[in-house]
């Protein structure tokens, strides 16, 4: 991976292929391209939750995230080669567990809503979720490390998180879905509140 880009406009990718990190050339309909985009998308989208107003420590993570998800997606441009150290896949644990110790426990499923913020969360998390699934379905036809595919999984889930202290930075709360459970329990607590005087 040592060249760097000098020529934007190339033309070669005029015949529909395109050329890997070490020089061969796939159809630009081939797994590993696919894969490869998606997690381009997905660095794209936290560029976008990046140019929102964000807790330093927030931001500071997702700098950090995007440089991993270039790692991840130079490593996939390369088959059999490694890039993406499993103390990536860690730094992430880490970070859901401290974040997700704040939060209240989820009573029910929560909607992909809120602030802006959150908003762009939720979309990067989902598509974190489809860059997994073409790594995974690379992995099928392909040798694929494990740590791209547990790097997508772990991020997919932190952003899951990240919005929903997102939505808190704000002083908001969770969008809930609204369930026949959730109505029971609200209609339940109303009675409580009423029979006890409150």
């Amino acid at each position: 991976m040592s060249n760097r880009l000098t020529q934007i406009a190339t033309r070669t990718g005029d015949d529909g292929s395109t050329g890997l990190g070490d020089g061969s050339r796939v159809p630009k309909s081939h797994l590993r391209i696919a894969a490869m985009g998606d997690v381009d998308e997905l660095n794209s989208g936290l560029g976008v939750l990046l140019a929102e107003a964000l807790p330093d420590d927030v931001r500071e993570l997702l700098v950090t995230v995007q440089h991993e998800l270039f790692n991840l997606g130079g490593e996939l441009s390369i088959p059999g080669y490694e890039l993406l150290k499993a103390e990536a896949v860690a730094r992430l644990d880490a970070a859901l567990a401290h974040y997700n110790a704040a939060l209240p426990r989820l009573k029910e499923f929560v909607l992909p809503a809120g602030t802006r913020a959150a908003a762009l969360a939720h979309v990067s998390r989902t598509v974190a979720r489809r860059a997994e699934r073409a790594v995974v379905t690379l992995g099928a036809a392909e040798p694929v490390n494990a740590a791209p595919r547990q790097y997508l999984n772990r991020l997919s889930d932190l952003l899951f998180v990240l919005a929903r202290v997102l939505n808190r930075v704000q002083g908001g709360d969770d969008v809930y879905w609204r369930s026949e459970r959730l109505a029971r329990d609200a209609a339940d607590d109303a009675q409580d509140s009423d029979a006890k005087g409150i």
